[in-house]
């Protein structure tokens, strides 16, 4: 007996796999927006942190960075989905012994993204940080402006338009390490695709098909940060 055509397989409905990787790619995306502010936080103050004039500052933002950059991401996810619901759970037991503690898929991955994130985009603020001259500080203190409203008025828009290259790449990065958390159940493109890909003996199509929408929300997010870039151009050449 004929087994169900391609296009059979692609379409909408029971017959077809469309809707469920239509909804595996708007969880990736959700857990991708759900990570950025975050990370993008994080990452900030993570750069203020090592460039403090304070030792213990410094010496706490270089092992985060360190240790989420040196961690496979794989690896730090397991430890978290896995080894936080034990930790939890021993310290939950003084107070109620016999509740239990889930890790819900979503919840870890958005924090485990978010932590290899902003390691890597605290190496990208720093940077641009640095590429800031001292005078534009100094700038701001001379004209009666306090430490928050020259950051906010002075330094932040340079930091941003310096900044943004290379945070758009931890930004593609981010889109990919999404399809990592598949492994631990969530229902995104990869794992959807993947469970496609079993159930029909089409492995190569429905990889395929999962590749395209990684390959269109990176060509989607160039557009979009194409545009943003060119607005931070514009208000800066504004000022």
């Amino acid at each position: 007996m004929q087994g169900p055509t391609i296009w059979t397989l692609l379409s909408w409905g029971p017959d077809g796999w469309s809707d469920d990787i239509a909804y595996g790619a708007m969880v990736t995306i959700a857990l991708a927006l759900a990570t950025l502010p975050i990370g993008l936080t994080l990452g900030f103050f993570i750069a203020l942190g090592k460039q403090s004039e304070e030792p213990s500052l410094r010496l706490a933002a270089n092992i985060y960075t360190t240790v989420f950059r040196g961690l496979p991401e794989l690896v730090t996810l397991f430890l978290f989905f896995f080894g936080m619901p034990i930790l939890l759970q021993h310290l939950i037991r003084f107070f109620r012994p016999e509740a239990t503690v889930d890790v819900n898929s979503f919840v870890a991955g958005m924090i485990v993204l978010s932590l290899i994130f902003s390691s890597y985009a605290s190496e990208v603020f720093l940077s641009a940080f640095r590429a800031i001259p001292k005078g534009q500080y100094e700038g701001g203190y001379a004209i009666g402006l306090s430490n928050w409203l020259t950051m906010r008025k002075v330094i932040l828009p340079q930091l941003l338009r310096i900044a943004f290259p290379g945070l758009e790449n931890c930004w593609l990065s981010l889109l990919k390490d999404t399809s990592l958390v598949s492994v631990v159940g969530l229902a995104e493109t990869l794992r959807n695709a993947g469970v496609a890909a079993r159930v029909t003996k089409h492995s190569f199509l429905f990889y395929g098909l999962a590749a395209l929408v990684f390959l269109g929300l990176a060509i989607v997010s160039s557009f979009a940060t194409n545009a943003i870039l060119r607005s931070l151009g514009r208000r800066e050449a504004q000022r």
